[in-house]
């Protein structure tokens, strides 16, 4: 496919259309003066074959194309190529029954580009793709030599040669494929990395959390199911049960109703049976006292024995009171007998103060005297200088003051004393006047205070067989009161909890158990958490953080199989260390340098493992952790005890600064404080065991609760008929206090208050007078002694001797008199004795002869005796029958309320369940789903509560959307792992496909090298006979990859570089190469741009020769200004600028 003919209009320079023709087929050269338009000529064919660097053709942007950019009024610029097409096996694919084809290419002001093929409108792809298939890539042009490619050629390196070798064998192709390919793996490993990612921290947690929800909702469905078999067998089973129970009680109340009616008609009967014996005994009775009294004799005896024996009995008891007395007066004389010996030795010991205290008042009276002589004269020197008046009357006006205010308090109450008096009289007068009124009242609320009184007996009554039933009133109140604190404490507590740990959440170990029969007590817990710190000691908080570093945070477990099966199988959510107990060596400081450290710093040096408390199974763990750190108070203690060579410890001070003695010092940034992990976990701890404590006491006063519940609901006849009676009480009360007399008795107790509060008022206003009196007598005696008071503290010794003395003389008196009165009431006592005993003989003589005329009664009394007997029996016998009907109507009450009960507890059954009413005749029959018969009917109660429990637990927590959410989840889930797998056998095709074009390309490498550089050396020998060149891997290179570089020889002699050359013979160099890669790859055109610029005319004839000779079958359109060269050409195109546009002509 080679140019017939070219049309250029409004292109650059060609303003007007120019068409170009008789292009000839092998070697076509274009001349013409500079800037006439020969390069432009060029820049149309590229323009043409499509070209996207502007830079190329020497333009900014298309518009730059167009002529004068649009200025001189032609806005469009369009180029066509006709194509002779005659060679069918050359021709572009799908173009081979085309005998030529026509290529146009237009743009317009604007920017506006469009192709058109044979005249129809095409795009640029199929442009390129027509151009591509014959080897007119004009975006990698190797056809294409321009201006200033020559130097570029001069200038390569090594692997920008063998880039050139690599463009003519096509690897260059495969190399940026395997780019693409290793491009396309990174992505495709990045790929499968987010996939992984994605399955890792999103789908395969879900599908976790998923797979356990779907298992809870398959337990939620299991358990539903279960639930409403065993519902259906127990309501059926309580249904029948409660029946039965119903037949049974109401029949058991029938027969206690006709038995309350059998002892009713019983009690009617002795009713009128004691009635009549009553009647009886009183004939009886008035008939005997008809018979006493005959005569009189028997009344007067009865009369005397009667006060005979109340004399004895005054008697006796002045007898006793008379003991009792010499008793107290016996006790009287032995105290004051212990009074009188005290006294004296007080006295003696007085005696021997005295002296002393004398010898020394002798000494020291004198030096007072002087100097109180000389303090009166000062003072009375300064009175006089300050007022001018003498200020020795002054105390005894303020002693006057004092007085005449204690006399004026004695009057003030002597007055109160006698107005109470006053008072008093008149209350207790207006007592004695209304007293008939009061006893008159009180026998008018006789009655009624008695029922009241009866009611209140029944009322306790009531109360205590409550109380044996265990009912304490309000107690349920009590309890539901306690029960509602506790709850809102629990749940108080939980909310503190959860806020405390989602700031402790990095100590929080989670795991799944690496197997079914996995023990977790074999996992101990984080370090953090398995030891306490006492609230005193939370100062070391931050020493104990620093002390145990990232240990803190470490697992305990108990052995180091448990730990590998944890991290193996345990499905961790975050990296852990994890200490196995029975592989850990502990290192626990020597008690030697332990002591030795206390000794440096005593009080101050404490052992961590000695702040903390902890379990004996995780002791290991804390000497690990702890065992080998000592905690100081302050930085100088540290320091000095971990550098000191007796110990050599680390060291941490309360602020968190470390001292090793190893010789590195840190610390600085640590500031806890009370914030600490530490302290906060402690105080998590704290509400943990509060939380659980409260959750003790709750679930023990929701016991209680239910257990008082069913004590009220058992004993709830028995509370309504005390809760009757109360009000019972209540009305009587309201009756008494607003009756008629009520006044009165209310006036009567308040006068009594009155009296009570005026003798309290008097006996105050008399102690007043006392106390008041004997503080006059104290300021008077003051007065006496104030300007006297020269031997103050012997008088007082003096007095207290003579106090002394006195309260002897007075205790030996009252012990004189105590004995004489003891005397005298040992002989009165003799003499009360002796009447007693005549006073006990006259009764005995009065009580024979009363028993005398008693016998002659005793007919009438025995017959009294047996009617009042029968009377005592039958009333015994009717008030038996009223108690047993009061019974029998408890049981009656008792039973119609267990009948209620049950009555109620069969409606709620079949109103809570609607199927009961339909099903209830199959309950209990053979053959269906309510047969009892071998049934456990207490293990499926069991199994019931159990059930139900279980429910209330998961039914808060069951997803009910799980089945359909985990379906789409594990699709997702199926999808990513296919496209892993896709991924991961895509990327191994391309591994091998990187592989055998690796291996192709050197192969190909290796061919085109050998061609290129066969070639390279002709060309150069034909451009500069006698000379040669080649291609070859730098010094010291094994493979062809690592570059290419040219060799020269000049004769027989290889030149080291082509510094060596001239400049036209390196010009001839590149253009050799150009030429010898051309040659390998021919294509049907070539464009060359003046590639003889730098050689002078016989290389440029040899030039033209060449194309001429070695290039058959190719078009050449070459530009150039030599004659050497377009001489060899067979056809010749001149450019002119004539007028400002180009024109082109054939010479």
């Amino acid at each position: 496919m080679k140019v017939e003919e070219l049309i250029i209009d409004g292109f650059k320079s060609y303003a007007t259309r120019t068409v170009v023709s008789g292009w000839d087929s092998s070697f076509n050269c274009i001349t013409g003066l500079n800037g006439s338009g020969k390069s432009n000529i060029l820049d149309a064919i590229c323009f043409v074959l499509g070209i996207t660097s502007m830079s190329t053709v020497r333009a900014q942007n298309l518009q730059d194309l167009i002529y004068k950019r649009g200025q001189a009024g032609v806005t469009k610029a369009s180029v066509t190529i006709v194509f002779d097409n005659s060679e069918k096996e050359k021709s572009p694919i799908g173009f081979e029954d085309q005998q030529k084809i026509s290529v146009t290419r237009q743009i317009v002001m604007g920017g506006t580009s469009k192709y058109l093929i044979n005249g129809h409108r095409a795009q640029q792809q199929s442009v390129q793709q027509l151009f591509q298939s014959v080897q007119l890539n004009i975006n990698n042009p190797n056809f294409l030599i321009m201006q200033g490619r020559i130097t570029k050629v001069l200038n390569m390196k090594s692997n920008e040669i063998l880039a050139l070798i690599e463009e003519a064998a096509g690897t260059r192709m495969f190399e940026e494929r395997r780019e693409k390919a290793i491009k396309t793996m990174a992505k495709k490993e990045k790929k499968v990395e987010e996939i992984m990612g994605l399955l890792q921290e999103e789908i395969e947690p879900k599908l976790e959390t998923l797979r356990a929800e779907k298992r809870m909702f398959l337990e939620f469905q299991q358990v539903q199911s279960d639930l409403e078999r065993t519902e259906k067998m127990v309501v059926a089973f309580d249904h029948v049960r409660y029946s039965d129970k119903l037949a049974e009680e109401t029949k058991v109340l029938e027969d206690n109703q006709a038995h309350v009616e059998a002892l009713e008609k019983l009690v009617q009967k002795s009713a009128a049976e004691i009635a009549s014996l009553t009647e009886d005994i009183s004939a009886l009775k008035k008939r005997r006292e008809a018979q006493i009294r005959k005569d009189g004799r028997f009344q007067a005896l009865e009369k005397e024995v009667k006060e005979l024996s109340q004399q004895s009995a005054r008697i006796n008891t002045l007898a006793e009171l008379k003991a009792t007395t010499i008793e107290e007066e016996q006790k009287k004389r032995n105290n004051l007998q212990s009074n009188v010996a005290n006294l004296e030795a007080k006295i003696q010991q007085n005696d021997a103060q005295f002296k002393k205290l004398q010898e020394n008042y002798e000494t020291i009276k004198k030096e007072y005297e002087e100097l109180s002589l000389e303090k009166d004269r000062k003072e009375e020197l300064l009175q006089s200088l300050q007022t001018g008046v003498s200020s020795k009357e002054g105390h005894e006006s303020g002693y006057a003051n004092e007085l005449q205010t204690v006399r004026q308090s004695i009057a003030s109450a002597s007055t109160t004393g006698a107005q109470a008096k006053v008072r008093l009289d008149s209350v207790q007068k207006q007592i004695k006047a209304d007293a008939p009124k009061v006893e008159n009242a009180k026998q008018q609320h006789a009655s009624t205070i008695q029922a009241l009184e009866e009611m209140q007996k029944q009322y306790d009554y009531l109360k205590s067989k409550l109380a044996e039933a265990g009912i304490v009133p309000g107690r349920l109140d009590e309890l539901k009161t306690q029960e509602s604190k506790l709850v809102n404490d629990v749940r108080q507590l939980a909310r503190q909890i959860d806020d405390a740990k989602r700031t402790a959440s990095n100590v929080d170990f989670n795991y799944s158990k690496p197997s079914p029969n996995f023990n977790p007590n074999s996992v101990k817990g984080v370090v953090a958490q398995l030891f306490s710190l006492a609230e005193d000691k939370y100062e070391a908080a931050t020493a104990l953080e620093v002390c145990a570093g990232g240990r803190l945070y470490q697992v305990v477990v108990d052995s180091d199989v448990t730990a590998s099966q944890l991290l193996q199988h345990g499905k961790l959510k975050r990296r852990v260390t994890i200490i196995p107990l029975n592989k850990i060596n502990a290192y626990k400081i020597h008690p030697q340098k332990l002591a030795a450290a206390k000794k440096l710093a005593p009080g101050k040096v404490h052992l961590a493992l000695d702040l903390i408390t902890y379990d004996k199974d995780v002791e290991r763990a804390m000497e690990y952790v702890f065992g080998n750190t000592l905690i100081c108070a302050d930085a100088e203690s540290a320091k000095k005890v971990a550098f000191d060579p007796s110990v050599r410890v680390k060291t941490v001070t309360l602020e968190g600064d470390i001292y090793d003695p190893m010789g590195t010092l840190s610390g600085g940034s640590n500031s806890s404080g009370s914030n600490g992990i530490l302290v906060r976990l402690q105080k998590l701890n704290q509400l943990d065991n509060t939380h659980k404590d409260l959750s003790e006491q709750l679930k023990f006063s929701r016991q209680k609760l239910d257990a008082e519940q069913r004590l009220t609901d058992n004993s709830r006849a028995l509370k309504k008929e005390l809760d009757l009676k109360e009000h019972e009480i209540k009305l009587s009360q309201q009756k008494l206090e607003s009756g008629p007399f009520a006044s009165t008795i209310k006036s009567f107790r308040e006068r009594s208050e009155q009296v009570s509060e005026l003798e309290k008022l008097i006996k105050e206003s008399s102690e007043t007078e006392k106390k008041g009196n004997m503080e006059i007598k104290r300021i008077e005696k003051e007065m006496s002694e104030f300007n006297s008071n020269k031997s103050g503290k012997l008088k007082e010794l003096e007095i207290e001797a003579e106090r002394f003395s006195g309260d002897l003389t007075s205790a030996k008196e009252l012990f004189t008199e105590n004995e004489t009165s003891i005397a005298e009431l040992q002989a009165s006592l003799s003499e009360i004795g002796k009447e007693h005993d005549e006073i006990k003989a006259r009764e005995q003589v009065a009580v024979a002869s009363l028993a005398e005329e008693k016998s002659k009664l005793i007919g009438l009394d025995e017959e009294l005796s047996s009617m009042e007997s029968a009377l005592t029996t039958k009333t015994k016998f009717s008030a038996e029958n009223k108690l047993r009907i009061q019974k029998v109507r408890h049981l009656v009450e008792k039973l119609e309320a267990e009948v209620n009960a049950v009555t109620h507890a069969i409606k709620k059954l079949e109103n809570d369940n609607e199927w009961v009413e339909q099903e209830k005749e199959l309950f209990g029959k053979p053959n269906t789903p309510y047969n009892f018969h071998g049934v456990d009917i207490a293990a499926y109660r069991d199994e019931h509560n159990r059930l139900v429990h279980r429910m209330q637990g998961i039914k808060k927590t069951v997803n009910t959307k799980v089945m359909n959410m985990i379906e789409n989840v594990e699709k997702k889930e199926a999808s990513l792992k296919t496209m892993i797998r896709t991924i991961e056998k895509d990327k191994k095709k391309i591994e091998e496909t990187i592989v055998s074009l690796d291996d192709y390309k050197r192969k190909a490498l290796v061919e085109t090298w050998e061609n290129v550089t066969k070639d390279f050396g002709n060309i150069f020998s034909d451009l500069l006979p006698g000379s040669t060149a080649k291609l070859v891997m730098p010094e010291g290179a094994t493979d062809i990859t690592e570059g290419l570089e040219v060799k020269v020889a000049l004769g027989n002699v290889w030149k080291e570089s082509l510094a060596e050359l001239s400049g036209g013979q390196r010009s001839l160099v590149a253009l050799s190469l150009i030429l010898a890669l051309l040659q390998f790859k021919p294509a049907p055109m070539y464009i060359l741009d003046e590639v003889d610029a730098a050689l002078d005319l016989s290389h440029t004839q040899n030039i033209g020769q060449l194309i001429k000779t070695r290039f058959k079958g190719a078009q050449f359109i070459v530009v150039s200004l030599k004659e050497g060269m377009f001489t060899n050409a067979n056809r010749v195109f001149r450019t002119r600028f004539q007028e400002g546009t180009s024109t082109v002509s054939v010479m």
